[in-house]
């Protein structure tokens, strides 16, 4: 008798992402498997987010768009808990509010979880506001291979784009850290504590997911602060691995360049913009 295939929730936290949502959204409708449930948790936003969800909820008004709001904390960990809180799927995704689901997203996140060892599992981006978006897109899996055979202690969950059996969140969800002090990658948080409860995450490559590479407009000072994240929730939890640091190297290495190719094409759009209409 063939197994039936688990549900999947998508759970999108968001504050102030009036430019991005929509897109979010619509990708998420556009799969090739419908989601069980698409739901925007709105964290205190001040623009026009929640006026676009609404509207997406009148425009695609027989899906299953949800629209919530946490508003009695802000912050990213409490809002994402509240969204997983309140899924209802069998299994459920975690995305940004700048991700844009490839097509297959729903399929390919049904058939990993279609295998009952698996309790989370994350997948490769691609940077749909970088150049050379083929290249990266191969380059960023290449790596995240790579990093699951050098960390190959416990596998770490990429927040932009993973999926947790919600039998799994349940498990863990009391001891994931808040974080008040906004000072730790609640995505690795998330990993560690799955480690703990000797749950399996996996990583797939046709787990695919389009994402903003809007962290490189941050100042130097800003990306450093935010790479050493790693290192601030691997002393949270007393975590020694060396190689659990090879992230770290990776993202501060290669802050260079990617910093060049962001203002080279920012530039690009730029002038671009400035010509004037046929």
């Amino acid at each position: 008798m063939a197994r039936m295939l688990p549900s999947v929730s998508i759970v999108i936290p968001a504050y102030n992402e009036e430019e991005t949502i929509r897109a979010c959204v619509v990708a998420a409708l556009e799969q090739t498997v419908a989601a069980h449930e698409i739901i925007v948790v709105d964290n205190k936003s001040t623009d026009a987010t929640a006026a676009i969800v609404h509207a997406l909820q009148a425009t695609y008004s027989g899906m299953p768009i949800i629209y919530l709001q946490q508003f009695e904390l802000q912050g990213l960990i409490p809002t994402r808990n509240f969204g997983l809180n309140h899924a209802s799927g069998d299994v459920i995704g975690r995305i940004d509010a700048d991700s844009v689901l490839e097509p297959t997203w729903v399929q390919e996140v049904q058939r990993i979880f279609s295998d009952p060892e698996v309790a989370a599992a994350t997948g490769p981006v691609i940077y749909y506001d970088m150049p050379l978006r083929r290249f990266g897109a191969i380059a960023d899996d290449a790596l995240r291979r790579a990093l699951v055979k050098v960390t190959s202690e416990f596998h770490l969950l990429f927040g932009s784009n993973m999926a947790l059996r919600a039998s799994a969140w349940r498990e863990i969800r009391d001891d994931a850290c808040l974080d008040p002090d906004d000072e730790l990658h609640e995505d690795v948080d998330l990993s560690i504590h799955l480690n703990e409860h000797d749950l399996t995450v996996t990583y797939s490559s046709d787990m695919v997911t389009g994402m903003s590479a809007r962290r490189l407009d941050d100042s130097p000072r800003q990306f450093y602060n935010y790479v050493m994240r790693f290192e601030r929730t691997y002393d949270k939890h007393n975590v020694k691995s060396l190689t659990l640091r090879a992230p770290m190297a990776i993202f501060l290495s290669a802050y260079p360049a990617l910093k060049a190719m962001r203002l080279g094409r920012n530039r690009w759009a730029s002038f671009q913009e400035s010509q004037p209409a046929d």
